[in-house]
């Protein structure tokens, strides 16, 4: 850091178990990702390439080996994962995936119907060489799980071999974890965190306002994703208590006492 101040939380460093930060790239040029790494590479963990965007990315192995420098993890989105899945090709998605070097894999089943058993043998395979992380949560309204069927997903994901498993709020946060103003559903995730264990999660928070819900809720040391590349370095400072939003979260009582008042 630049200069010592104290009272600030401890932060995890990296490689972190806890305390991960996902950026989702959707489309960032060479350049930008060269920029982005300068800039933050240090604050994040891994890089999902939303939905299907590695398909179209220019350059994509130049751009991947730039985010292995950096010791940044990627994968592919996973509804990726399900393009493949969808049309029979799973071996060929497995050969993609090291024909790219990338040692993280996403299963995901927020579009089209998997059953769970399928989608247990998916996450099975893939963890014998890979990391997994498995997405619990349907990407449309209509398709939202109850609670017990979350918790329930999310415990088999795991047991199956998932690293962690991740809770849906798609790139928008308006659903999922989240109802259509982009609020918490607080009982749930409480219920989820509970049950699973908030440490085992990646929650998906694109918004400020629920990045912040996440932190005064489970502290600085929470899992993140679905970070846009901009907000990287305003999501840390969030974290540190460094912004409006948590800056009283980690001070002592004394000084939250003290009075900002001239003598």
């Amino acid at each position: 850091m630049n200069f010592e101040i104290p009272f600030l939380p401890e932060r995890t460093l990296k490689p972190r178990q806890t305390g991960l930060t996902m950026m989702m790239d959707k489309g960032l040029s060479n350049r930008q990702t060269e920029y982005f790494i300068d800039s933050c590479g240090d604050l994040v963990d891994y890089v999902k390439f939303g939905f299907g965007t590695s398909y179209i990315t220019k350059n994509l192995r130049i751009k991947l080996a730039m985010y292995r420098e950096a010791h940044i993890k990627c994968y592919l989105g996973g509804t990726l994962f399900e393009a493949f899945a969808v049309r029979n090709m799973f071996d060929e998605y497995r050969k993609l995936l090291d024909d790219l070097r990338l040692e993280v894999a996403e299963v995901s089943d927020g579009v089209i119907h998997i059953s769970q058993d399928e989608k247990l043998q998916y996450i099975s395979k893939l963890a014998e060489d890979y990391t997994v992380l498995s997405e619990v949560g349907s990407k449309t309204e209509a398709d939202e799980l109850p609670e017990d069927e979350w918790i329930s997903k999310m415990k088999t994901e795991l047991e199956a071999g998932s690293y962690k498993v991740i809770a849906e709020a798609r790139e928008s946060g308006t659903i999922g974890i989240f109802n259509q103003a982009g609020k918490a559903k607080t009982s749930m995730i409480e219920h989820i965190s509970g049950e699973i264990g908030a440490e085992n999660v990646l929650w998906e928070a694109p918004q400020k306002e629920q990045q912040v819900w996440f932190i005064n809720h489970y502290g600085a040391n929470v899992n993140l994703g679905n970070i846009a590349p901009q907000e990287v370095i305003p999501l840390e400072t969030l974290r540190l208590g460094l912004r409006g939003d948590t800056f009283f979260n980690f001070l002592p009582e004394d000084l939250k006492n003290q009075t900002t008042e001239s003598p």
